[in-house]
C-alpha cells in the first residue's frame, strides 16, 4: 500500500470536508443569537464528531486530515470568518493527522482523542473578537448592529480563551464518542464501512 494521497483519498478528503463543513455551519447558526457564540465551541465539536468518526474510518493515509483542516479553514473565510481558521486547521489538524499515523490508523481510543484536538480548531473563527476586540467591536458597529455587538462582547470576555480552548477539546471527545457509537450501530451493521 502506498503512503502517498491518491485520487479516491482526495475524494474522500473533499465528500467528508464538505459533510462536515455543512454539518457544522447547521449548528453554528445559532450564533445569530449571541449568548450561543461561546458555546459553539460545544456544539459545533459534539456534532462534528458524527461525521468526523465516519471519516476518521476512511483515513490510512498522513496529510488527509491536515488536507480537511485547511480546506474548512478556507471555507470559514470564504464565509466570512477570518483567516485564523486556516492557521488553526493547519495546526490542529497536523496534530490530530501525526496522532492517528502514530496509532497505525486502527486504534479508536486514538481515532476520539484526535477528534478531541482537530476539534480545537474551531476556535479559530473566535480569535478576531479576542484578539482584535477594538476592531471586530467597530466592524460590527459599522453594519448597525449595537445591540448585538453590546451582547456579544459580554458573552466574550477577553479572558475566555483557555476556556474555549479546553471546551472544544473536551467536546471534541464527547462528539467523538457519540459519532463512534453511531457509527458502529448504524454504519457498520449497515455494511457500509
Amino acid at each position: 500500500m502506498s503512503n502517498k494521497l491518491q485520487g479516491k483519498d482526495f475524494i474522500n478528503i473533499g465528500i467528508f470536508t464538505v459533510i462536515y463543513f455543512v454539518v457544522t455551519s447547521v449548528v453554528a447558526m445559532l450564533g445569530v443569537i449571541s449568548v450561543f457564540i461561546p458555546l459553539l465551541c460545544v456544539f459545533v465539536p459534539l456534532i462534528g464528531g458524527i461525521p468526523m468518526m465516519l471519516y476518521f474510518s476512511k483515513i490510512r493515509k498522513f496529510g488527509m486530515l491536515t488536507i480537511t483542516g485547511v480546506l474548512d479553514g478556507l471555507l470559514l473565510l470564504f464565509t466570512g470568518m477570518g483567516y485564523w481558521c486556516i492557521l488553526t486547521g493547519l495546526v490542529f489538524g497536523l496534530i490530530a493527522d501525526f496522532m492517528l499515523k502514530s496509532s497505525g490508523y486502527k486504534k479508536v481510543k486514538m481515532e476520539i482523542m484526535a477528534h478531541g484536538v482537530f476539534s480545537i480548531s474551531v476556535v479559530g473563527a473566535f480569535l478576531p473578537i479576542i484578539l482584535t476586540r477594538n476592531s471586530y467591536y467597530e466592524t460590527l458597529l459599522a453594519y448597525g448592529r449595537q445591540e448585538y455587538a453590546d451582547a456579544l462582547m459580554n458573552c466574550m470576555p477577553d479572558w475566555i480563551l483557555p476556556f474555549l480552548l479546553i471546551g472544544s477539546f473536551v467536546a471534541g471527545i464527547v462528539g467523538g464518542l457519540i459519532g463512534r457509537k453511531i457509527f458502529k450501530k448504524h454504519f457498520e451493521r449497515a455494511g457500509i464501512v
